[in-house]
């Protein structure tokens, strides 16, 4: 997709002693910046990166080699293009959300008078979700407990990790949403504190503060005494040339991932999503109503919160324990 971006600016394609456009110069300064605008409104890096990735996959794969080539694309060229993703091997949600990122651009393009005609996604069959239950990791509530007192209690790096768990395991955040935190989000909000959280597409939301991260919150906040006075970001790198910076996403899935092997918790693909699981499935599992849980999430459609929504698959729930002989 890059590489369909020309690198002339307007000066350059205009010709020489001329001051209107060329028809080239036209189509390509009409094209590409609703494509470029396209991922400017992409809020969130993770998902920027992985539709540009989506993109130059198609892009190779029918041969664009100019952003006004897009006006040539068709179904059939979709079509071809989902098939060579079946025979990589590739999973039904990845070639389900390939498709939906070429889908979005076209919407944009079409939008943007950028192309004519329909979006050639639309009517692609796109592979069915193979399941209701969603593949990320939940912890049970044993494993949440080890986990949540796994930090030691003495070092700041230990009282920091114990509030991020906190953090993550009693409020559901993303790893990119805790990250972020300022100490400015904890905000009081009819008498209760609450959470200041920036979500996808740069959505906000604000969560009550549950008293467990709170204790911890504050602890840590107290025991921080390099910090300045001030906004300032809420997880504070310990260590290396960071330190003092806010600790990113990659340093909370770190977090996780040390106390989860400090705790002998063995659960293969665990990361801070499955925390997020974790806090999900548990307030289902106590009956918090399934629509204030997708608000709580961040989540745009209810169809992912019901992804978490495990309720059905408890062991103790089988009617393999209704059987009596």
């Amino acid at each position: 997709m890059k590489d369909l971006i020309p690198p002339q600016s307007t000066a350059e394609l205009m010709p020489a002693g001329e001051r209107r456009l060329s028809a080239l110069a036209f189509q390509q300064l009409a094209s590409v910046p609703a494509a470029v605008e396209w991922f400017a409104n992409i809020d969130n890096p993770r998902t920027r990166r992985a539709y540009q990735i989506d993109l130059d996959d198609f892009c190779s794969f029918v041969g664009l080699t100019g952003a006004e080539e897009f006006r040539a694309v068709t179904r059939a060229h979709v079509l071809a293009w989902r098939a060579d993703l079946e025979t990589r091997g590739l999973a039904g949600a990845t070639i389900r959300r390939k498709l939906a990122a070429l889908a979005s651009l076209f919407d944009h393009l079409l939008e943007n008078n950028a192309v004519a005609g329909g979006n050639p996604v639309h009517g692609v069959k796109r592979p069915r979700v193979e399941s209701n239950e969603g593949k990320t990791p939940a912890l049970g509530d044993d494993q949440a407990k080890s986990l949540l007192t796994a930090p030691d209690g003495w070092t700041l790096k230990g009282i920091r990790d114990r509030a991020i768990l906190a953090v993550l395991l009693y409020h559901g955040l993303r790893r990119e949403e805790a990250a972020q935190l300022m100490t400015n989000d904890l905000q009081d909000r009819r008498g209760i504190k609450h959470l200041k959280v920036r979500g996808k597409g740069g959505k906000t939301r604000y969560l009550p503060l549950h008293p467990v991260a709170a204790d911890r919150i504050y602890e840590y906040l107290e025991r921080d005494s390099q910090r300045e006075p001030g906004n300032g970001p809420l997880f504070r790198s310990i260590r290396g040339r960071s330190t003092g910076g806010a600790v990113t996403g990659n340093g909370i899935y770190k977090v996780v991932a040390q106390w989860a092997h400090a705790a002998g918790i063995k659960v293969e693909g665990l990361g801070v999503h499955g925390l997020r699981a974790t806090a999900a499935t548990n307030a289902l599992e106590h009956d918090a109503d399934i629509a204030k849980v997708q608000v709580w999430l961040g989540h745009a459609n209810i169809s992912t919160t019901r992804l978490y929504d495990r309720r059905g698959q408890r062991p103790e729930d089988s009617p393999t324990y209704k059987v009596k002989y």
